[in-house]
C-alpha cells in the first residue's frame, strides 16, 4: 500500500503476511483448543473434547495447516498471502471432523475398550496413541474372544500393532469374522518399519479374509502399492462393502491400480473417500475406472490428490454416471479448464 513519509513523499509500504510469529501461532492454538472443549453450537451437537484431548489435537491441526502454507508461501513468496483464508478454512472443517470423529469426554473407564451393548462395538482407539505388542494384545482384545460375544463393529484405530500383536489379533478375528459388519484398521501401523507394517498388514487381511464387511477404513496407514496389496486377500472378498476409506495413504498410480484391480466388487458401494494422496493423473484414471462401477455411489471425496487436467477428465466422465451422487469433494487439485468443463457438464 502507499503511505506518505515525514517529507511529504508517498512511498511504497508491504505488509508482511508471513511466516506467524510463535505467539501468534500459539494465539491459534488456544483458540482451536476453545473451539473444541467449550460449549458451542457444534460441541452442543456433537459433543466436547476433554482440555488434553482438544490441546492434543489442537497443535496437531495447527501444525499441519502451518506446513502446508509454508508450502504454499515457498512456492510463492511474493504473492498476495491469500492462501491463508485457504488454510483457516481447511482449519475449521478438521476441527469439525474431530468434533464428529471424537474421542468424547468420558470416565477414567473410557481407557478400557469400548463396549456398546447396544451397538455391538469393541472399540480400542480412545486415549493416547501407544504401541502393541503380544502380552497386552491377549489382555486387551480378550473380550473377543468370549463365548457367545455380538460384536460387529471393530475400531483398532491409533494403536499400532507389532508383528507379535498381529498373530494375536490374527487368531482372535479369525474367529468372528463372519460376525463382523465394519471394520476400522486406520493408522494402526503408525511408527513400525516398512517390513513389519506390510506383515502386519498381511496377518490381518489373512485372517478377515471369507468376511462379509459394509464398512471398511485402512486411512493412515502409509499403504502405497506394496501396502494395499497386503490387505488383497481381505479385499478382493467383499462383496457387499458400502463404504471404503482409503485417505492419507500414499495412494500412488500404482496404488490406485492396485485398488482398481483388488476392489472387483463395488455395486453396493455408496461412501468411497482417497483424501489426501498423490494419485495425479494415471492414478485418477484407475479410479475413475473404480467409479464406473459404483452404480449406487453418494458421497465421493478425492481431494488433494494432485490430479491435474487429463485425470480430471477422467473422473469427470466418470462421475457422470454415478446417478445417486449427493456429496463430491474434489478440493486441491490441479484440474484446470478442460476438465472443469467437463465436470460442469457431468453435474
Amino acid at each position: 500500500m502507499d503511505a506518505k513519509a515525514p517529507n511529504g513523499e508517498r512511498q511504497h509500504v508491504s505488509i508482511k503476511l508471513w511466516p506467524p510469529s510463535q505467539n501468534t501461532r500459539q494465539m491459534l492454538v488456544e483458540r482451536m483448543k476453545n473451539n473444541l472443549s467449550t460449549p458451542t453450537i457444534f460441541t452442543t451437537k456433537y459433543g466436547s473434547l476433554s482440555d488434553v484431548e482438544a490441546s492434543k489435537h489442537a497443535k496437531q491441526i495447527e501444525e499441519s495447516a502451518f506446513t502446508s502454507a509454508n508450502q504454499h508461501y515457498e512456492q510463492e513468496p511474493d504473492g498476495d498471502g491469500s492462501f491463508c483464508t485457504d488454510v483457516c478454512c481447511e482449519c475449521s472443517k478438521l476441527i469439525l471432523d474431530v468434533l464428529k470423529n471424537g474421542p468424547r469426554i468420558e470416565e477414567k473407564e473410557s481407557l478400557k475398550p469400548k463396549i456398546d451393548s447396544a451397538e455391538t462395538v469393541f472399540d480400542i482407539s480412545k486415549g493416547q496413541r501407544a504401541f502393541i505388542e503380544e502380552d497386552e494384545a491377549q489382555t486387551l482384545l480378550s473380550p473377543l474372544k468370549e463365548p457367545g460375544n455380538s460384536y460387529t463393529k471393530i475400531c483398532f484405530s491409533n494403536r499400532s500393532f507389532g508383528l507379535g500383536a498381529a498373530r494375536v489379533a490374527g487368531m482372535i478375528l479369525a474367529s468372528v469374522k463372519s460376525q463382523l459388519k465394519e471394520v476400522d484398521l486406520s493408522d494402526f501401523v503408525a511408527g513400525r518399519p516398512e517390513a513389519e507394517a506390510l506383515d502386519v498388514m498381511s496377518l490381518f487381511s489373512e485372517a478377515l479374509k471369507g468376511s462379509h464387511l459394509r464398512y471398511l477404513n485402512i486411512s493412515d496407514n502409509a499403504l502405497g502399492e506394496k501396502g494395499v496389496r497386503a490387505f488383497g486377500k481381505l479385499l478382493q472378498c467383499q462383496t457387499s462393502l458400502e463404504e471404503l476409506y482409503l485417505m492419507n495413504d500414499g495412494i500412488s498410480k500404482e496404488a490406485a491400480q492396485a485398488v482398481c484391480e483388488l476392489v472387483p466388487s463395488t455395486e453396493k458401494l455408496r461412501v468411497l473417500h482417497f483424501h489426501n494422496n498423490m494419485t495425479g493423473d494415471e492414478g485418477a484414471i484407475a479410479i475413475s475406472e473404480v467409479l464406473r462401477r459404483c452404480p449406487l455411489l453418494e458421497d465421493f471425496r478425492c481431494s488433494s490428490t494432485r490430479v491435474g487436467s487429463e485425470g480430471g477428465v477422467a473422473l469427470s466422465e466418470a462421475l457422470a454416471e454415478c446417478k445417486n451422487l449427493k456429496k463430491l469433494d474434489l478440493r486441491d487439485n490441479m484440474f484446470g479448464v478442460e476438465a472443469g468443463v467437463k465436470l460442469s457438464e457431468s453435474l
